[in-house]
């Protein structure tokens, strides 16, 4: 857990950067889910919504970037303050492109919200919630100091590879069967490869946990360890 400094001034402002990296975790949550409802109820005014929102995505990224710059100018943290900041750049950086990943999702809605819908959503939401409790998980272990939910976060990215895979076979076979289509089921397909890259953003947090706390890198690792 993290530790309480003699400098108020300096305790505050690390736990302003804590409470803006979790908002931000929470805004790009917010802003997957409500992307693929924009989807599965054909609602196109909620998917504009949301792209327009994507601004205050960005803004936050800019500000947290101006906090961290601060603090490591200002104070020359060392030790695990200078880890806890400088992984906190690092974690933004996926937030933001996360909530790219929620537009360009709204975008493919927006589209195949003018066309008869091709089959029923199910895999897409289930996607979208497991990547959802990755990105709240893997902040959660950032802010706690937390291997093993980090160590879990890594290893719930499989599944979501398998039902990325499951509906890439599965729009394939629509296109093979009939040509007309191929435009909707690529845009399918398209949608579940957005949340295939949510969730790995959200491995990426976890990993830079793992490294952060226990200066370990299990980056491209071909098995994952049973613990850290």
């Amino acid at each position: 857990m993290p530790t309480e400094h003699t400098d108020k001034r300096y305790e505050e402002e690390l736990k302003k950067l804590r409470e803006e990296i979790l908002y931000m975790g929470g805004l790009v949550e917010d802003q997957i889910q409500k992307a693929v409802k924009s989807l599965v109820d054909r609602d196109s005014n909620l998917a504009e919504v949301i792209i327009e929102r994507d601004h205050e995505v960005n803004r936050l990224d800019v500000d947290i970037d101006d906090v961290c710059i601060r603090l490591l100018a200002l104070h020359q943290p060392a030790g695990r303050d200078l880890r806890f900041i400088t992984t906190g750049l690092k974690i933004t950086t996926d937030l933001e492109r996360i909530g790219d990943m929620a537009v360009n999702i709204c975008e493919r809605a927006l589209e195949l919200n003018q066309e008869p819908q091709l089959k029923p959503y199910i895999d897409i939401p289930r996607m979208a919630q497991i990547s959802q409790r990755m990105i709240r998980e893997s902040l959660d272990a950032f802010v706690r100091e937390d291997t093993d939910l980090a160590l879990k976060v890594c290893k719930d990215d499989t599944e979501v590879d398998q039902l990325n895979a499951q509906i890439f076979r599965e729009t394939l076979t629509f296109m093979i069967e009939n040509v007309q289509t191929i435009s909707r089921a690529t845009k399918i397909s398209s949608v579940s490869k957005y949340l295939e890259r949510i969730a790995d953003h959200a491995t990426n947090i976890a990993e830079m946990v793992i490294f952060m706390v226990k200066g370990k890198s299990i980056r491209h690792m071909k098995e994952l360890p049973p613990s850290i």
